[in-house]
């Protein structure tokens, strides 16, 4: 049974995948099923060349709705160094995210993370784990539930702290995911 795992979060410039979209922030947390408990061990904001972008990724969803800037982008450590962090800490761990498909397909298993099967040990999605449990209707059934739902529904009383505002950097929703695996866990819904 598996007590210590990692999970990430990403925030990115879309929803296409690389190499059209890219990675600017990520956060991660170690979490200790067997406490449930979690702790914040990573976050950075990943740079990249702007003015090489397109307008789309200029004003990408990201730089609209969360505090981060184009400018922060521009002046963060290469994304070459934040993959060297993330394959140090998480090389040969467990780790998950909520939308495992999102993050590792379409980010973290390629250039330059490529955080493969080898590297870390992708453990199920807790997304997955909360959708029969919360049961929001959608149109062939339940939907998959956004992080802030299962949030709200799973842990009232805001464990993660954020004063019930989500704002969308990666190290905070890491917070707020880590949370949300621990319940599932707890309620016997996300067992590893």
């Amino acid at each position: 049974m598996i007590t210590d795992l990692y999970l990430i979060d990403t925030e990115t410039t879309g929803l296409r995948g690389f190499p059209v979209d890219h990675v600017v922030d990520v956060g991660v947390c170690r979490i200790d099923l067997s406490a449930g408990s979690f702790e914040p061990v990573y976050s950075s904001i990943v740079g990249h060349d702007v003015s090489l972008w397109n307008r789309n990724l200029r004003e990408s969803w990201i730089f609209e709705n969360s505090d981060l800037t184009l400018s922060d982008v521009a002046s963060a450590p290469p994304v070459a160094s934040i993959a060297d962090d993330l394959n140090n800490i998480l090389s040969g761990e467990f780790v998950t995210s909520y939308n495992v498909d999102f993050d590792f397909r379409k980010f973290l298993r390629h250039d330059p993370f490529f955080m493969h099967s080898y590297v870390a040990k992708v453990l199920p999605d807790p997304m997955l784990a909360a959708t029969p449990i919360l049961k929001i209707a959608g149109s062939n059934g339940y939907k998959w539930p956004r992080l802030e739902e299962a949030y709200s529904s799973l842990c009232p009383d805001d464990p993660a702290g954020i004063g019930c505002h989500q704002d969308h950097r990666a190290l905070s929703d890491a917070k707020v995911a880590s949370c949300v695996l621990i319940e599932l866990h707890k309620r016997g819904h996300y067992k590893v």
